[in-house]
């Protein structure tokens, strides 16, 4: 399974135009397949919106894409509004959840990673050991690693209920001392993954979004 992310950047206060339109036109689109999540940004690169699609592969994005286009059941009609746009292919975790409608939100933190080249399997190692640790206290939406668009990037997004509950439940994670990876991959006297950024952001989800 693959996933793909589209971030896109609209005009400042045109979002809940977009965001009514993409709904609108993805009564037609969901005939060919169904969009996954759709979150706009409350907090970080503000008059931007992520819809997100899952995909069996790339040609499965590829015939679905073309015959919504090609019945006019897609795109929708926000190109006036459009600043910037942005694609990136995503591949799920072995021990990341299938991403399913769900109404764990209606906050969903984005924590995007960049890890030095050659980092990937130290990075798998220690979540795949440490996760379990945190989700004692809520539940992971998604965690990825990208195939194609911005490489070596490490990708997880966690739904709160409030940014209070966000701060009570790292905070419970953190005092554990196995939270996050890189504490318990120290205390095992494993290697700890080289990042050279690290970026978060705060979404709410639209009204149509299966994710919410």
């Amino acid at each position: 399974m693959i996933y793909e992310v589209r971030t896109y950047t609209v005009k400042p206060r045109s979002m809940a135009e977009v965001e009514k339109r993409f709904g609108e036109k993805y009564e037609q689109r969901k005939k060919y397949s169904e969009l996954t999540a759709f979150w706009k940004v409350e907090v970080g690169p503000l008059n931007t919106f992520m819809h997100v699609w899952g995909y069996k592969d790339l040609a499965e994005r590829a015939t679905i894409r073309a015959a919504a286009v090609k019945d006019g059941a897609w795109p929708p009609p926000i190109s006036e509004f459009l600043v910037s746009q942005k694609s990136d292919i995503m591949n799920q975790t072995p021990f990341s959840p299938e991403l399913k409608p769900s109404n764990d939100g209606p906050w969903f933190e984005w924590r995007e990673y960049t890890h030095n080249p050659g980092q990937l399997p130290i990075m798998m190692k220690n979540w795949e050991v440490a996760l379990s640790t945190r989700t004692k206290f809520g539940p992971i939406t998604a965690l990825w690693y990208t195939e194609l668009g911005g490489l070596n990037k490490w990708i997880h997004v966690w739904p709160y209920k409030s940014l209070d509950q966000r701060n009570e439940i790292r905070n419970k994670a953190h005092d554990t001392g196995a939270w996050p990876p890189s504490a318990r991959a120290k205390t095992d006297g494993r290697p700890i993954e080289s990042l050279s950024m690290q970026e978060n952001k705060f979404m709410t989800a639209a009204s149509f979004s299966p994710i919410k």
